[in-house]
C-alpha cells in the first residue's frame, strides 16, 4: 500500500553546482533528507557534506548504493556517465532522479528506463521545467484552448558565459545543445509533442556543437524554432503562439516566475496581457522534488508529467537536431 508519509532519503552523486543548488532545495523538502554523498575523490566528498549537514561521504559509489539509508539517488555527475550510473543504481534497488540530459542519446534513455520498469523502481530525468509552476498553470490554459491551437514554439538560451569542464569536452559528451538547447526542444514537445523532421545548424569546436540552431517541423505547417549558444548571447525567452494569441515566457524562460498572456481581445492582445506571476520556491527545484517525493510515496516507476515517453522523444529530437549540426547537412532529419 502507498505510504503518503514516508521519508525519502537520498542520496546524492557528484558534488558539483548543481548538486550544490538542489539539495538546500531537496532538505526544504517536507518528508526528504539526504543521508549521503559520493564524489569522485573523498576530499571532495567530505568537503559538500559538511557544507549540507550530510552524514556519510564517500568516493565509493558502491559504498553508497549498498546503504539502507538510501531510497533514492540524485545523479548530476557529467553527462556521458548518467546510464551506467543509473542502471548501476537502479540494479542496487534504488530509484533515480537523473539530471538533464538523462543521456546521451535516446537508445541510453530508453535503456535507463527499460531497467526501470525491469526492478521496479523509479526513473526520471531532472527537467525542472515540467514542473515549475508557471509551466504547468499556463500549459494547462493552453491545453484548454487558451490561445487556440498552438502553431508554433520559439525559445533560445545562450550566453557568453563560456560552459567549463566536460561540457566542452569531447570524449565526456560535450554538447551544448544537450546542457542548454534541451530546453527549448523540451518546451517545444510539451506543447506540440514530437516533431516530423529537423534542419538544424551550428557551430562546432574540437566536435562539440558551442552553438546553434533548428527548426522542428511539424504537420499543418506547424513549426517550432530552437537556438542553443555558450559563445554569445541570445534572448533568454520564449513564446507559444496559436490561432487567438500567444504567451511569452519572460528571461529565464525554463526557470522564470513571470509571463505574459496576449490572448481574449484586442485590448489584452495589443496593450496590456495578462502578467502571470508564480514566484519561485527556493532555487526551483522544490516542486520537481516533492512531484518525486509524492510519485515515490504511491509506489509509482514513473511520473505522469514526465515519462519515460516523452523523455525518450524528446532526446529523440535531439539526437536529431546534433545530427544535422555535426553533419553540417541542409537535408532535414525525419522523425516520424
Amino acid at each position: 500500500m502507498p505510504d503518503r508519509t514516508a521519508e525519502i532519503r537520498w542520496g546524492i552523486i557528484g558534488t558539483g553546482d548543481i548538486s550544490s543548488r538542489l539539495v538546500p532545495d531537496l532538505l526544504a523538502v517536507e518528508g526528504c533528507s539526504a543521508t549521503a554523498v559520493w564524489g569522485r575523490a573523498q576530499d571532495r566528498a567530505d568537503t559538500f557534506a559538511a557544507e549540507h549537514g550530510i552524514p556519510f561521504a564517500t568516493d565509493s559509489r558502491t559504498r553508497l548504493l549498498e546503504r539502507a539509508d538510501v531510497d533514492a539517488v540524485y545523479i548530476a555527475t557529467p553527462a556521458h556517465t548518467h546510464r551506467d550510473i543509473a542502471i548501476e543504481a537502479l540494479e542496487a534497488g534504488k530509484h533515480v532522479l537523473v539530471e538533464k540530459p538523462m543521456a546521451t542519446s535516446a537508445v541510453d534513455v530508453a535503456e535507463i528506463f527499460a531497467k526501470s520498469q525491469e526492478v521496479g523502481r523509479f526513473a526520471m530525468e531532472a527537467m525542472w521545467m515540467r514542473f515549475n509552476p508557471l509551466h504547468v498553470d499556463l500549459m494547462s490554459r493552453i491545453e484548454a484552448g487558451l490561445i487556440g491551437e498552438v502553431r508554433s514554439v520559439r525559445a533560445s538560451f545562450g550566453t557568453p558565459f563560456r560552459a567549463s569542464g566536460n561540457r566542452l569536452r569531447p570524449a565526456d559528451g560535450g554538447s551544448i545543445l544537450l546542457d542548454r538547447g534541451i530546453y527549448a526542444v523540451t518546451l517545444a514537445h510539451w506543447a506540440m509533442g514530437q516533431p516530423r523532421s529537423a534542419t538544424s545548424a551550428g557551430v562546432l569546436q574540437d566536435a562539440v556543437d558551442v552553438a546553434g540552431h533548428a527548426t522542428l517541423e511539424y504537420s499543418g505547417n506547424r513549426f517550432a524554432q530552437a537556438a542553443w549558444s555558450g559563445v554569445e548571447f541570445l534572448d533568454l525567452s520564449a513564446a507559444i503562439s496559436g490561432e487567438h494569441g500567444w504567451v511569452t515566457f519572460d528571461p529565464m524562460f525554463w526557470a522564470g516566475s513571470t509571463a505574459r498572456v496576449h490572448a481574449g481581445g484586442v485590448e489584452r492582445i495589443f496593450h496590456s496581457p495578462e502578467l502571470v506571476n508564480h514566484p519561485r520556491q527556493g532555487s526551483g527545484y522544490q516542486p520537481m522534488i516533492i512531484a518525486v517525493r509524492d510519485a515515490l510515496r504511491d509506489g509509482l516507476v514513473e511520473h505522469p508529467s514526465h515519462d519515460s515517453t516523452s523523455t525518450v522523444e524528446v532526446a529523440r529530437t535531439l539526437d536529431a537536431v546534433r545530427a544535422g549540426v555535426i553533419d553540417g547537412s541542409s537535408s532535414p532529419v525525419l522523425l516520424g
